[in-house]
């Protein structure tokens, strides 16, 4: 029962979604309306409003790391073993992309995958960070960058923690947050996709 709490505490958590209430703080178009109609930090960019986009990948990583860090801290008290702490782990990245707040419209889930690495490892998280900001500096593509963090996440989760069930709910929000960019996918082989120095 007690994993079930968490779990839905987890998914309640992802689904705040900080792109839509940044803007609204900010007076700023709803990002489902325009540009991508993703609401994230990228499109949130596309205002042309820093604040507001930094402001939405910090929430948005925020809360991803939040998430996992409460069950974490309360796994021994409610003995939440790795299993239950996967299914946490699982139940964030769902809340952001499908937010029971906002009509089930939710992000790609690169910032909030990004939170829940560093909780479970800050290595490992600031590892695939490395790699999103070194594939963003020479691509200028935020996608490209975003698809690449997905890729090494796995490779990179294995050698920080080991076979553990962390693992295979992390190969899992790799592969939710791929399937997010299938679009952008089609657009990189066609080589139309968008620049960040662009938008």
């Amino acid at each position: 029962m007690a994993a079930t709490g968490f779990a839905i505490l987890a998914y309640l958590i992802g689904s705040i979604s900080f792109a839509i209430i940044t803007s609204k703080l900010f007076k700023l178009p709803d990002p489902r309306s325009f540009g991508s109609k993703n609401p994230g930090a990228t499109n949130m960019l596309r205002t042309g409003n820093k604040t507001a986009a930094a402001l939405t990948l910090l929430g948005d990583a925020a809360k991803g790391w939040l998430a996992v860090f409460i069950a974490q801290s309360f796994a021994a008290s409610y003995q939440l073993n790795d299993e239950a702490i996967a299914t946490v782990i699982l139940a964030t990245i769902l809340g952001h992309m499908w937010p029971v707040f906002f009509n089930f419209y939710g992000g790609k889930g690169v910032a909030t995958a990004l939170g829940i690495l560093i909780a479970v490892n800050p290595p490992l998280g600031l590892s695939c960070l490395g790699v999103w900001l070194v594939v963003l500096k020479v691509s200028k593509i935020s996608s490209l960058s975003a698809l690449s963090a997905a890729i090494c996440a796995p490779i990179f989760t294995y050698i920080a923690i080991g076979n553990k069930p962390q693992l295979y709910a992390i190969v899992a929000v790799s592969c939710l947050l791929i399937y997010r960019h299938k679009r952008n996918i089609k657009d990189l082989l066609k080589g139309s996709e968008s620049k960040v120095s662009k938008t």
